[in-house]
C-alpha cells in the first residue's frame, strides 16, 4: 500500500510539474508580477497536497520589501515558503541544472548564487540589494546548507548586508517538517548523499507528513553590523523551532 500511494503521489505531480512548466512558457508572458506571484502561490499550495504534505502556517508576512531569512532543511522549503507568501529566493547554483525544477525555479525569478565562491556571494548582494530597492520580498537560507531539522546550523551572514545597505527589514520565519511518527520528519531531510530521487520517495512513502511556517517579527536592519545581525536572527529561528543553537558563523 505504501508504494502505491508514493507511486500515485509521484505520478501526479509529475503531471502538476509539467502543467507548471506550461504555465511558465504560454501564461506568464502576459501576466503582471502580481497575478504571477499569485500563481506561484497556487502551483506551490497543490503540489504540496500532491505530495501528500498538510501547510500550517502562523504570523504574518511582511508587506513590502523584505528578506526573508529562514532555516533550510529541504527543497521542500521553497514550496513550503512560496505556498504561505509567493517571493523569489537565493538558491544555490547546482538547483539550476536540476530536471525540470531547475527550470520552474529560474522562470520563477531565483538568484543563483555559488557559494564555494567567495566573489560570487558578492555579485548576489548587489542583484539582492537592487531587488529589495524595487520593492520585491527576497529569501534566503543563511546556514548555506541543509540540516535534519533537529537543530540550526551556523549562519553565513554575508547576504544580510543587502538588506543593511538599503535599510530593508529583515523577517525571520522557522520551517519544521513533522509526520505520524517524528515531531521532527527525517524524511523530510535532504542531507548527506541523499539524491533528489530518495529525498522525493521519502517524502512520498511519509504518513501524515505535515510542515509548519511561523512567521517571526521584523528585524530593523539599517545600519546593523551583519554578523550581531545574523546571531539575533539565528537564535530567534531556534528559539520558535524550540531546537539547538549553534554558534553563527561570519
Amino acid at each position: 500500500m505504501t508504494v502505491l500511494r508514493g507511486a500515485w503521489r509521484v505520478a501526479r505531480a509529475i503531471v502538476h510539474m509539467l502543467h507548471g512548466a506550461l504555465i511558465c512558457l504560454a501564461v506568464f508572458p502576459f501576466l503582471d508580477t502580481a497575478r504571477r506571484l499569485q500563481r506561484v502561490g497556487w502551483w506551490n499550495a497543490k503540489l504540496l497536497r500532491l505530495l501528500g504534505i498538510s501547510l500550517h502556517t502562523s504570523g504574518t508576512p511582511h508587506a513590502g520589501a523584505t528578506l526573508v531569512v529562514s532555516n533550510h532543511v529541504s527543497w521542500l522549503d521553497i514550496l513550503v515558503i512560496n505556498a504561505v507568501h509567493p517571493l523569489r529566493f537565493v538558491s544555490k547554483a547546482d538547483v539550476r541544472h536540476w530536471p525540470l525544477i531547475g527550470w520552474l525555479v529560474a522562470a520563477a525569478g531565483t538568484l543563483f548564487i555559488e557559494r564555494e565562491r567567495k566573489r560570487d556571494a558578492l555579485r548576489v548582494v548587489h542583484q539582492v540589494a537592487e531587488a529589495l530597492k524595487a520593492g520585491d520580498t527576497i529569501a534566503v537560507f543563511p546556514e548555506g546548507t541543509t540540516s535534519d531539522g533537529r537543530g540550526v546550523l551556523p549562519f553565513h551572514a554575508n547576504l544580510l548586508q543587502a538588506a543593511i545597505v538599503t535599510g530593508t527589514p529583515i523577517q525571520p520565519i522557522a520551517l519544521r517538517f513533522a509526520d505520524a511518527a517524528h515531531a521532527v520528519s527525517p524524511a523530510a531531510a535532504y542531507i548527506g548523499d541523499t539524491t533528489l530521487l530518495q529525498s522525493l520517495w521519502a517524502i512520498v512513502t511519509a504518513t501524515r507528513m505535515s510542515a509548519s511556517v511561523t512567521w517571526l517579527a521584523p528585524e530593523a536592519s539599517a545600519q546593523a553590523e551583519r554578523r550581531a545581525l545574523g546571531e539575533t536572527l539565528h537564535g530567534r529561528i531556534a528559539d520558535a523551532l524550540g531546537v539547538t543553537e549553534y554558534r553563527s558563523a561570519a
